[in-house]
């Protein structure tokens, strides 16, 4: 949380940090921190107190957040991927292809997409019925845990579920696979020995946080249901929902030179407001 909201304050604050590729970085680590409030409260809560319990409408509205945020980060990762693209292999139309007014449209478009997922998914999980178990095998509302609770057919739910998981990881992660296989060309081309290591440095520790929340998400939403995979499931729900958003901003953001620089200058100001 200290990390994504220092983030989201330095881009606000700091001009030099006004670019695209910051812009897209802010935006991620507020849904990450928006994501964590949603689950990891009520997580802890039941941790340390030992209740376990979540009111049915809070469920309901835990999962629609959830998904709403979710949905609304699929998309921005790949558009990271994407300007690092035209930032590292065409410097010299960057400005033109990736401008500030086209980052904000596809942010813009990316969370009304989210909600728009989000609302279906609710109200169709919302409408089925709901007469035996009331015990989620799980630490927070999914789709996959409370339709194992309907009494109900759920195959609508599941086959809505599994179409907007594909749309929403396949695409995206294709794209970012894409993106940095050129970069990767590109920075092969680097005559400076130590222009291709840090740039290899920067882009292999993004491609692997992407490639794990991707991955991950894939394993849980795309992959059927099955009984010997629901504890499997568990854990690897807890990479795009507790680990992700932990290192995003050490990866993405804080090991970045501008950003560092922006900390210095910011950490400076203030000590020399105290200090007078």
């Amino acid at each position: 949380m200290v990390g994504n909201l220092l983030i989201i304050v330095l881009v606000i604050v700091d001009r030099h940090l006004h670019t695209p590729m910051y812009f897209f970085l802010g935006n991620l680590s507020f849904l990450e921190s928006c994501c964590s409030t949603t689950i990891l409260p009520k997580m802890l809560s039941n941790l340390l107190m030992g209740e376990r319990k979540i009111p049915f409408k809070a469920c309901f509205v835990q999962y629609f957040i959830f998904a709403c945020l979710e949905g609304s980060e699929c998309y921005p990762l790949s558009m990271m991927s994407y300007d690092r693209y035209l930032a590292i292999c065409k410097p010299l139309h960057y400005a033109a292809l990736m401008s500030a007014r086209l980052s904000f449209q596809l942010t813009i478009v990316s969370r009304i997409s989210g909600v728009l997922v989000s609302t279906s998914l609710t109200l169709r999980a919302s409408w089925l019925s709901f007469c035996g178990p009331n015990e989620i095998d799980y630490y927070f509302c999914d789709m996959a845990p409370i339709i194992l609770l309907s009494c109900s057919d759920t195959h609508l739910v599941e086959m809505e579920g599994f179409l907007f998981a594909c749309a929403f990881t396949l695409p995206p992660f294709l794209l970012t696979l894409l993106s940095y296989i050129l970069i990767i060309v590109t920075i092969l081309r680097i005559p400076s020995t130590t222009g291709r290591r840090k740039a290899f440095s920067t882009c292999s520790s993004h491609l692997t946080v992407v490639a794990l929340y991707y991955g991950t998400l894939m394993l849980v939403y795309v992959v059927p249901r099955s009984k010997n995979l629901h504890n499997v499931k568990k854990v690897l729900s807890l990479f795009y929902t507790v680990l992700t958003p932990m290192v995003n901003p050490l990866i993405c953001s804080l090991r970045n030179r501008e950003v560092k620089q922006a900390v210095q200058t910011r950490f400076t100001k203030v000590m020399d407001h105290t200090m007078a």
